[in-house]
């Protein structure tokens, strides 16, 4: 068999295109939030992860304009060796001070953060404990963990005694880190942090939290899920991506400054790839400085978020509870997700299709995020788009 003869056999993405109900790769021409611009007409964004509404805020399109005519388009080179700024340091500083840690380490990418911090910490003979829900790439670097012969285990979704069932079979004096996203990207839901740092401790692990959405999201003024538990000195490392509420591209880790300074001279993830570039950094260092000056931001986007949960639970609809400003629509099938997509695209409202293998048979779900600058007349337009594509489709009377 050739290496290639999966690709010409994989028809899956072109029988959806045939009928019409494709929603990925659908290109944005132009993008102002709440309302973006796809295929030449209007469309309300009900799916982006763009939380505080940052993107194309003045402040911070003129801080990457700035960026870009100081220190040029790229950093040519590593953090280890050519590619640091003072930008880099800057954004650094300012997210240890605002995330109560003592360091913090930037990354190119948010996926690639996990890549950078889990496989240079667990080493041979120790072991990387993990939510089974958690991102795709902390399952990517508890692989490339696991491929380096450290031992790699799951737990259940958010099940505490599942977490202790697995912790209590493993040697107590081996080193462990623990695993898990703060705010799961598909449901929502929040980690059970006080049960989860309780056990870490009683087992002998360390904590990574992944607060790609949950700051700005949770926690005080945004601190994310530490700050939402009154856990900060309490969590080991916090992992984060500048391509939510910091409207930018990139990741970081915070943690105490000792493990951040081994990470920074030994994470191939961070050592072998160009730095983040100028444009970027000082995106999320205006997006950072809006952020502390306008707190307010962060209440309006959860009450965004549960003004629409409250609606479409009331109205039927089987709707993934949560607190956060993630809110899953469960339909049921492939088929049906699909559908109801296109029924609320046609309708001018664009959300995000989950279907299996990405969440399991039965749980495809319309994934729909909020912003805190969704109006309620947006709010209203993506209620209504449901209410008649459910009943159409018969998911609710």
């Amino acid at each position: 068999m050739d290496l290639f003869t999966k690709c010409f056999e994989f028809t899956r993405a072109d029988d959806i295109k045939q009928l019409g109900v494709y929603p990925y790769f659908r290109p944005i021409q132009e993008n102002e939030g709440p309302v973006v611009q796809i295929e030449g007409r209007k469309v309300v964004m009900a799916g982006s992860n763009n939380y505080l509404g940052l993107t194309a805020h003045p402040k911070v399109k003129e801080a990457a304009r700035k960026a870009i005519e100081k220190y040029g388009t790229g950093c040519s080179g590593s953090r280890y060796l050519t590619g640091t700024i003072d930008l880099h340091v800057e954004l650094e500083y300012r997210l240890a001070k605002f995330l109560g840690t003592e360091a913090v380490l930037l990354f190119s990418t948010g996926y690639q953060t996990a890549q950078g911090i889990i496989p240079a910490l667990v080493q041979r003979g120790e072991y990387v404990v993990s939510d089974k829900d958690n991102h795709a790439c902390i399952v990517a670097g508890n692989l490339m963990a696991k491929g380096a012969t450290a031992d790699f285990v799951r737990y259940k979704h958010n099940d505490m005694e599942d977490l202790e069932r697995v912790l209590s079979k493993l040697p107590v004096e081996t080193p462990k880190l623990l695993v898990s996203d703060g705010v799961f990207s598909t449901g929502g839901e929040i980690v059970n942090l006080p049960r989860l740092v309780e056990l870490a401790k009683k087992y002998n692990a360390r904590t990574l939290i992944d607060d790609a959405h949950s700051v700005g999201v949770i926690g005080k003024g945004g601190k994310g899920t530490a700050s939402e538990f009154d856990l900060e000195n309490d969590v080991d490392m916090t992992m984060g991506t500048f391509s939510k509420t910091f409207a930018s591209l990139g990741g970081f880790v915070g943690g105490a400054e000792r493990v951040i300074n081994y990470l920074k001279h030994h994470s191939p993830a961070l050592i072998f790839s160009a730095s983040p570039t100028p444009a970027s950094v000082a995106a999320a260092l205006a997006a950072l400085d809006i952020l502390e000056a306008e707190p307010e931001r962060v209440t309006r986007l959860i009450e965004n978020a549960n003004y629409v949960r409250t609606h479409l639970t009331d109205a039927g609809f089987n709707v993934v509870q949560g607190r956060t400003a993630i809110v899953p629509v469960i339909v049921g099938s492939d088929e049906l997700a699909f559908k109801f997509w296109r029924s609320l695209y046609d309708m001018g409202v664009f959300v995000n299709v989950f279907i299996s293998p990405g969440v399991p048979q039965g749980r495809q779900m319309m994934r729909t995020s909020y912003m805190s600058t969704h109006e309620k007349e947006h709010l209203d337009y993506i209620i209504d788009a449901f209410m008649k594509t459910g009943k159409g489709l018969g998911l609710i009377a």
